[in-house]
């Protein structure tokens, strides 16, 4: 149907794979870019997309066809059609989302039933005609034929109709994508209802505004945002559910909503009161203020809306809460999944800016999600999952944690039963530092045996030195919410730093020199401090394990190490020191190989069963005699002779001599009693 004789007796093909939206037809979209045909096909005018013109030959089984006429798309706006199942006029409408790769390049278009239908019909300020109830029946509107029918059976219903008309050129069967919900795995289908929108337009640049002024962990959070806000069209905040919170709108006689800031604040106060099932224990009339009027009830009578709100707005309100808890506006930090930009993120980003003009939160940190060692998203059904309750029944609590704080959490995980079990080492490395600590801070009274910094001798101090690296460290590392560099700074020091250098030197002076001996006070005192900190350090992550050994540390302050506060950020400036180990960790290192070697060679078995002839650079000597140590005792063996030379050498022998019974070093002579003269000195002074 149209004026225009260009366009005079054609028919337009149309295709689509719900037949059953057909009597909610509207218009007929093209794409004003594309080229468009009319052609003749055995006495018949059709209009369709040249590109696809060989295709629905083809498909159509057409002998031949004369080309008409060519255009643009955009000609096509405004040519009139009739609905071939009802005595209805309908426009030819333009949209974008109209492609060629499939079909025949006019879209069925049905407002009441498709986002892009409903979006490019908005344009066109058509109806939204939606004949299928919220049981997938279709209605009166669908006309008598379809009336009464489940939207699947209206399919071949549609299908007959149109081919009695002898107007459907071809109908097959074939499998598609569909959308389908997620819990019943059963197909879905699209309906226009009325809802509750917010606007996102009028918050759009506000919305864009308080997201740089919130801190993004990882940072690309803010761009995924932006992006989110800046492609957002309105959001529907009302659900057609029966449980939830309801939406606190009243509707007169005539239909009209009632948007009265009097009536909304009367229903607040009886969510306030009575808990928001109010709303549903009550009628509308009870639910007003007394002696509530207006002027589309005349005789005075109310409906309530049967909607709830989106949990999206209702959690994306939480916000609400801090202020009315005493708490300060924003929030700290937001910790949520990635997955969560387009969720509670977003919803509380509106609602937030919306009410208070800011974002409700100062940081924002995201999670990834954990895997299995393949790569797969864990699941039941694949019975690929690491079950935490059963981690925690085997290895405590702690251990999980750990592990959460050693992968880099921002991005998905990997996890197994053999990253448990890795992680189970170094947690155990943690506890053995703990407890040998512990054993040697028993009879250590802080307030008498203590010995100051100042007073500590060389090797001491960098321990010192390192201790407070870590917790500047670990503090920064705690600020950015970066958990992983928490335990990449303190376990390597703890297996590294303390265990495997400290811990097994010191054990000379700690079991060797008496309780009160000055440098033996010096090295528990370093410790003190060391296991002090790092209990508070570890806190956030394995709160069990620490508070355990917090109670076991001499002279702590509270009733649990959860009362304490972090250690302080201390700066040492002790340059020169620090230069001076990192030079000897040098001739250390060499040493331990050479060491190791001269084991494997059965040439010694126990490294203080070894004598050593270090040939070291002047500038070796000069930082091992800065520090001031013990040589023999700090490399653990029994002799050890040094001479500066061109290069660093390591040789290793048998020392020879006697055991000494108490300390096991190989010495010269031993007294009656098997003691080397240090020991028999300690033993006679009756330390």
């Amino acid at each position: 149907m149209t004026e225009n004789k260009r366009f005079k007796d054609v028919s337009y093909i149309i295709w689509t794979t719900t037949p059953w939206t057909m009597p909610a037809n509207l218009a007929i979209a093209v794409n004003p870019k594309m080229d468009y045909v009319t052609i003749k096909v055995e006495g018949k005018k059709y209009v369709v997309a040249q590109s696809l013109l060989e295709k629905l030959k083809d498909m159509f089984s057409w002998p031949s066809y004369e080309i008409l006429d060519t255009y643009k798309g955009s000609v096509l706006e405004l040519e009139k059609y009739v609905h071939p199942l009802y005595d209805r006029v309908a426009p030819i409408i333009l949209g974008d989302h109209v492609t060629d790769e499939d079909g025949t390049g006019l879209v069925h278009t049905a407002p009441g039933h498709g986002e892009d239908d409903y979006r490019v019909g908005r344009q066109y300020k058509l109806d939204i005609l939606c004949p299928v109830d919220d049981r997938g029946i279709m209605t009166e509107e669908a006309g008598p034929r379809f009336a009464g029918m489940f939207y699947e059976k209206a399919n071949d219903e549609v299908v007959s109709a149109l081919d009695e008309l002898g107007i459907l050129l071809k109908a097959q069967k074939f499998d598609h994508s569909y959308p389908h919900d997620w819990r019943t795995k059963k197909p879905v289908i699209f309906r226009a209802t009325s809802q509750w929108f917010a606007s996102i337009d009028k918050l759009k640049d506000d919305l864009l505004e308080a997201i740089k002024d919130v801190k993004w962990l990882p940072s690309w959070g803010e761009v995924r945002l932006s992006n989110m806000v800046i492609n957002r069209e309105d959001w529907c905040i009302s659900r057609q559910r029966a449980w939830g919170v309801p939406i606190p709108i009243f509707y007169a006689e005539n239909g009209d909503a009632i948007l009265d800031q009097e009536v909304l604040a009367h229903v607040s106060n009886l969510f306030g009161e009575h808990g928001s099932n109010v709303w549903y224990e009550r009628e509308a009339k009870d639910l007003l203020p007394e002696g509530f009027t207006h002027p589309g009830s005349p005789n005075k009578i109310f409906k309530k809306e049967t909607d709830i709100m989106d949990v999206w707005f209702d959690s994306g309100s939480s916000h609400t809460l801090l202020e009315a808890d005493g708490m300060s506006y924003p929030a700290d930090v937001y910790l949520e999944g990635s997955d969560q930009y387009r969720g509670w993120f977003n919803s509380s980003l509106i609602t937030g800016v919306a009410t208070t003009g800011r974002a409700p939160y100062k940081a924002v940190v995201s999670h990834g999600f954990t895997l299995d060692p393949q790569g797969r998203k864990m699941s039941k059904s694949l019975g690929n999952t690491v079950d935490p309750i059963k981690v925690m029944k085997q290895q405590g609590a702690d251990l999980l944690r750990l592990w959460v704080a050693s992968v880099d959490y921002q991005s998905d995980v990997k996890n197994s039963n053999e990253l448990m079990k890795q992680i189970a080492e170094s947690y155990r490395k943690i506890r053995n530092t703990f407890k040998f600590i512990l054993g040697n801070l028993n009879g250590f009274e802080p307030e008498k045996d203590y010995v100051s910094w100042s007073m500590r001798s060389k090797l001491n101090k960098v321990m010192t030195v390192k201790y407070h690296n870590v917790v500047n460290e670990v503090l920064d590392a705690y600020d950015n919410y970066q958990f992983d560099k928490v335990y990449r700074s303190i376990v390597p020091f703890m297996i590294n730093d303390l265990s495997a250098f400290y811990l097994d030197y010191t054990k000379d002076i700690l079991y060797i020199l008496g309780e009160k001996d000055h440098e033996r006070l010096s090295v528990v005192s370093t410790l003190y401090d060391i296991l002090s900190g790092l209990v508070r350090l570890l806190t956030p992550i394995i709160p069990h394990t620490t508070d355990e050994a917090y109670l076991y540390i001499p002279n702590h302050k509270f009733e649990n190490v959860y009362l304490e506060n972090m250690p302080e950020r201390v700066n040492i400036d002790a340059k020169e020191l620090m230069d001076a180990f990192e030079i000897f960790s040098q001739v250390r290192g060499v040493t331990l190989k050479a060491l190791e070697e001269a084991r494997a060679k059965k040439l010694i078995g126990k490294s203080l069963q070894a004598s050593l002839d270090l040939v070291v650079t002047q500038k070796q000597k000069e930082a091992i005699d800065f520090l001031d140590m013990d040589l023999h005792q700090v490399l653990i063996v029994s002799k050890v002779d040094v001479r500066v030379g061109d290069k660093l050498e390591v040789h290793v022998k048998y020392a020879e001599g006697v055991t000494c019974d108490r300390c096991w070093n190989i010495v010269d002579h031993v007294h009656e009693d098997g003691t080397c003269d240090r020991c028999h000195q300690i033993i006679s002074k009756g330390e």
